[in-house]
């Protein structure tokens, strides 16, 4: 077959083939993956959601079981609940009311501002209204045991009873607002009398700040039902016609001048879902223009093709332009570059000795530079990787210390910040910034303070300009513990940590210039610290990251230590 009539083949397949393609598959496909994509972000935001509500309702709950952990509050509401309470003397009587009116509130008083507090109705009558402002006296007269939540956690018998949401109208001063609760009877554990009803509140706007992070490229609502499948809060208006097809199925509902595709998730503990409705119409608007750019596009690819099918006489230089092009590429230093070569003419051969050469020019390169940097990049990790089981194995023995002297409280504390910490130090990234690197130092250093407490005063302050400088990540990390543990912790009284960054002029240009100063013990000339594996690590690290940066350490026996580092800006990485 002669090049004319190859070439005259060519045009043709390549008309039908990239038409058939665009007109029909290409519209499809990103139908059913746009399509897929969206169920998939969608059921991944929901278990995120989810697991939020899911913490604030397992809160809600301990709330509501805190009296068991009383003997004295528990003592004092099976009094209330027994027939000899009336013939107390004043001072029993004196000292029952007291642990429901100090010794619980100061065990209920919750951290969280968003939940709203506690009420705990003893079956005698009296009520105890306890928020994070503080005790207040119960609305007169309000008929409590007629309330549906109240009548749910009776029925309940003991166990936990998640209730949607309703109107807070028992609190004095009720401004109307909103709560969704947990509700529990509480019971003699001896003799399995019910005593009283206790009930948490949290604000709905805890559900509002969930689902206000739940958001699609398409118009979407988002709804939560209790276990009676009644709405509990919808981030958007929906109507009952709506909600009574959620309710009786999933898949597709209709309502609202509009169709929803229905992805849900459930709360394990209470039953609950979690819905989201992603508008159909919005997805198919979205394929719309997808098929208006592929008929666009095939019909300028049968003109651009017709068009190179009459200048033919201009394609048979094509493969050496191609060539040139190639070889000014190389010369620039991009060697990623190859012809596509087809056929075994002279022009292909030639064609694939020019890749061929290309080829071996970059696995020389390769070899001789790349191979160089790679061994770099190996030794800054392997630096890298041994300050975190050395930060970890420090930080877990204070934990030990904390269990040891019994603050539980403490030791939860501990354990969140540690949290934080942690996907910190385990991102990927081995890179990160001043204002970063500095929020790190500030969760360390809090908890640090849970064990030294009022012997330990920090301050961490880092200049506007030099908070988005790039840094590798623990570089300053080590520095603080080792102010900590080697200067302030043998100090008798009190000691001072400052940490702070800006950026200073110098003669060869920009610094930015990081501090570590303490006021602790320091230390002499020849007690100087040089086989600590935190400072050894911190100087190869910062040697490696930066060739031109300094590290200085100067203390004096008794005033403290200071660490300074000074790194270029031109040196710092993009």
């Amino acid at each position: 077959m002669r090049l004319r009539s190859k070439l005259s083949l060519l045009f043709l397949t390549t008309i039908l083939i990239p038409v058939s393609v665009i007109i029909v598959a290409v519209p499809t496909f990103y139908h059913h993956s746009m399509k897929k994509q969206m169920t998939d972000i969608a059921m991944g935001t929901l278990a995120v959601a989810a697991q939020n509500i899911e913490m604030y309702l397992d809160d809600l709950e301990r709330l509501t079981i805190t009296p068991y952990f009383h003997p004295d509050v528990m003592e004092a509401l099976k009094l209330k609940a027994s027939d000899r309470y009336k013939d107390l003397e004043p001072y029993q009587k004196m000292l029952n009311e007291k642990s429901l009116t100090f010794t619980l509130p100061y065990q209920t008083k919750n951290v969280r501002r968003d939940i709203m507090g506690t009420v705990l109705l003893p079956f005698d009558g009296s009520v105890y209204i306890v928020t994070p402002e503080g005790i207040l006296d119960p609305v007169k007269d309000y008929p409590y045991a007629k309330q549906p939540w109240y009548k749910k956690a009776v029925e309940a018998d003991g166990k936990v009873a998640f209730v949607g949401t309703h109107s807070q109208d028992y609190f004095p001063l009720s401004t109307g607002k909103e709560a969704f609760s947990v509700a529990r009877l509480i019971k003699d554990p001896d003799s399995g009398k019910p005593l009283a009803v206790m009930m948490a509140d949290a604000d709905t706007i805890v559900l509002e700040r969930i689902i206000r992070e739940i958001r699609f490229n398409v118009r979407s609502k988002v709804v939560i039902l209790d276990e009676n499948r009644k709405l509990v809060y919808a981030n958007r208006p929906i109507s009952s016609e709506t909600l009574d097809q959620l309710t009786a199925s999933g898949g597709t509902v209709n309502g609202d001048n509009d169709t929803y595709a229905v992805v849900a998730e459930t709360l394990d503990r209470s039953n609950w879902i979690i819905a989201v409705l992603l508008s159909t119409d919005d997805i198919k608007s979205q394929v719309r223009w997808i098929y208006a750019a592929c008929y666009t596009f095939a019909l300028g690819g049968i003109i651009v093709v017709l068009l190179l099918y009459f200048t033919l006489s201009r394609w048979m230089i094509s493969p050496f332009k191609r060539m040139i092009q190639l070889m000014k590429k190389v010369q620039k230093g991009d060697l990623h570059g190859r012809l596509s070569v087809r056929g075994k003419d002279e022009v292909a051969q030639l064609g694939q000795a020019l890749n061929t050469m290309v080829e071996r020019l970059s696995e020389l390169i390769d070899r001789e530079y790349i191979a160089v940097l790679n061994k770099r990049d190996a030794e800054y990790r392997a630096l890298q990787s041994q300050i975190q089981p050395h930060f970890l194995y420090n930080t877990l023995n204070g934990f030990v210390a904390l269990n040891r002297l019994g603050q539980a409280d403490r030791l939860e504390q501990a354990i969140f910040s540690l949290s934080d910490m942690l996907r910190y130090t385990l991102g990927h990234s081995e890179w990160t910034t001043v204002r970063e690197e500095f929020d790190f130092l500030a969760r360390y250093c809090e908890l640090q303070r849970i064990r030294f407490e009022e012997r330990l005063q920090v301050t961490i302050n880092a200049q506007k300009e030099a908070e988005n400088i790039a840094i590798p990540k623990l570089l300053l990390q080590p520095l603080v513990e080792n102010a900590i543990i080697h200067g302030i912790e043998p100090k008798d009284g009190p000691g001072c940590l400052e940490v702070s960054a800006r950026l200073e002029e110098h003669a060869g240009g920009r610094r930015l210039r990081v501090r570590i100063a303490d006021d602790g013990v320091g230390f002499s000339d020849t007690g100087r610290p040089g086989g600590n594996v935190g400072l050894t690590n911190v100087r190869e690290r910062l040697k490696l990251a930066y060739e031109n940066a300094s590290f200085t350490i100067d203390s004096v026996p008794g005033s403290g230590t200071l660490v300074t580092i000074d790194i270029p800006i031109k040196d710092v990485k993009a």
